[in-house]
C-alpha cells in the first residue's frame, strides 16, 4: 500500500478527508497514478458544495500556470465558504515548482493546495534535489507528502481482493490471475475493468469467475500466458503446443517479450520453491508471491523440473531473448521462437 512521507496511508487520509480533517497541502506525487487521482478527485468532490466551488475552487494544470500565480491563488480568502481549494494537475510540468516552498513557510489557513506530480518527484537529479527542499516545506506546514509507487505483479492480485471486498464480491484466483495476466499492474485500468465485471455479473451472483473474464474483457480462458505455465508445469506437451500456435497467429495481443518475461518468473518461483520445499504452504504462497491456491502447483512442478533444470531454463531464456531481438537468430519469427524454446524447456 502506498504510503505518506508522514507514514499516512492511503486508506488513512482518505478517512481523514472523509472526517473534514484537512491539510493546508496535499504533495501527491509518484509513477502509479491510481491513489494519486483518487486522492485528488475526492477533494475536488467533496470539499466544497457546487455553489460555494464558483468563487473558491480553482484547478489549474501545469503548462498552463507558473509558481507567481500558484502563490498568488493560494493566499486569496474565500468566499462564503471555509476553505479555498486548488489542484495543480500535471505539476511536473511547472518550472521551478521547489519555489512554492516559500508559500509554505506561511500557508494560508484556509487554503487546501493539492499538488499532483507524475511521475515521482524525488528520483534524484537537479531538479530532485530542489523538490526535497519542498518535501520539508510541506511537512513543516502540516500537511502530507504522499509516494504513489507502482506494484509489482505479484501485489496485483491481492490488491484486485482488495477492490472486490468493500463491494461484497469475490473474485476466483484463476480469474484474478487472468486479469493479472492481461492487463498488467496498471490499476486505473484494472478497477475499470473489474467495475465492468462487477455490473455485468448475473443477478444474485456475488463472484467473478474465469467465464465472466473472458467474456466481458476478451481474454480467451484456455490460450493465455496463465494457461501456458499451468501446461508447462504439467508438462503437457499437446498444451503447449496448441498455446503457442495460438499465439503465433495473435502476435499483437500475445507478444513474446511478455510471454519471456513470464516464462522467466514461472522457472524462478520453481527455483524458489524447491529451496523452499519444507515450508508451509502459507509462508510459500508469499514467498513465490502468490494466492495459496497455485502452491499445489508449485509442488507439482518442483518434481517435473529439478532445480538443475530450472537453472537451465533460465538460462536458455536470456538465450532466446537475445534471439527474439535479433542477435545470433537467423530468420526464425517470434512464432517458430516460441516453439522452439518450448521443446527445449519440455524435453
Amino acid at each position: 500500500m502506498a504510503t505518506s512521507k508522514s507514514g499516512n496511508s492511503f486508506a488513512e487520509i482518505m478517512s481523514e478527508l472523509q472526517g473534514k480533517k484537512y491539510r493546508p497541502v496535499y504533495f501527491l506525487t509518484g509513477d502509479e497514478p491510481y491513489y494519486i487521482d483518487k486522492i485528488s478527485d475526492y477533494i475536488e468532490h467533496h470539499v466544497l458544495r457546487d455553489d460555494e466551488k464558483v468563487f473558491n475552487q480553482t484547478v489549474l494544470y501545469g503548462k498552463e500556470v507558473n509558481v507567481r500565480d500558484i502563490i498568488t491563488d493560494a493566499r486569496r480568502f474565500p468566499l462564503n465558504a471555509d476553505h479555498l481549494v486548488i489542484i495543480i494537475k500535471e505539476a511536473q510540468n511547472v518550472k521551478n515548482l521547489h519555489e512554492l516552498a516559500l508559500y509554505l513557510q506561511s500557508p494560508q489557513p484556509s487554503t487546501i493546495l493539492t499538488i499532483c506530480h507524475k511521475p515521482k518527484a524525488d528520483r534524484g537529479g537537479e531538479r530532485g534535489a530542489k523538490l526535497a527542499a519542498l518535501t520539508k516545506a510541506v511537512a513543516k506546514a502540516g500537511g502530507i507528502k504522499f509516494d504513489s509507487n507502482k506494484l509489482y505483479d505479484n501485489q496485483v492480485p491481492a490488491w484486485v481482493q482488495d477492490y472486490l471486498a468493500p463491494k461484497g464480491v469475490k473474485i476466483d484466483p484463476v480469474a484474478g490471475q487472468l486479469l493479472v495476466e492481461h492487463l498488467g499492474n496498471d490499476l486505473n485500468k484494472i478497477a475499470h475493468e473489474l467495475d465492468k465485471l462487477i455490473i455485468a455479473l448475473p443477478q444474485g451472483t456475488t463472484a467473478i469467475g474465469p467465464k465472466q473474464v473472458e467474456d466481458n474483457i476478451g481474454i480467451s480462458k484456455d490460450f493465455n500466458r496463465f494457461e501456458l505455465t499451468k501446461a508447462i508445469s504439467e508438462r503437457n506437451v499437446m498444451k503447449c503446443n496448441m498455446i503457442a500456435n495460438h499465439f503465433a497467429h495473435t502476435p499483437n495481443t500475445n507478444p513474446l517479450v511478455l510471454t519471456m518475461s513470464t516464462l522467466h518468473q514461472h522457472f524462478v518461483r520453481i527455483m524458489k520453491a524447491h529451496l523452499l520445499a519444507q515450508a508451509p504452504d502459507q509462508e510459500l504462497a508469499q514467498a513465490l508471491g502468490v494466492n495459496p491456491y497455485f502452491v499445489r502447483e508449485y509442488r507439482a512442478a518442483t518434481r517435473r523440473y529439478s532445480l538443475q533444470k530450472a537453472a537451465a531454463v533460465l538460462t536458455l531464456l536470456r538465450d532466446y531473448d537475445l534471439r527474439s531481438k535479433g542477435i545470433n537468430n537467423g530468420t526464425a519469427d517470434h512464432g517458430e521462437l516460441l516453439r522452439e524454446l518450448l521443446f527445449y524447456i519440455l524435453h
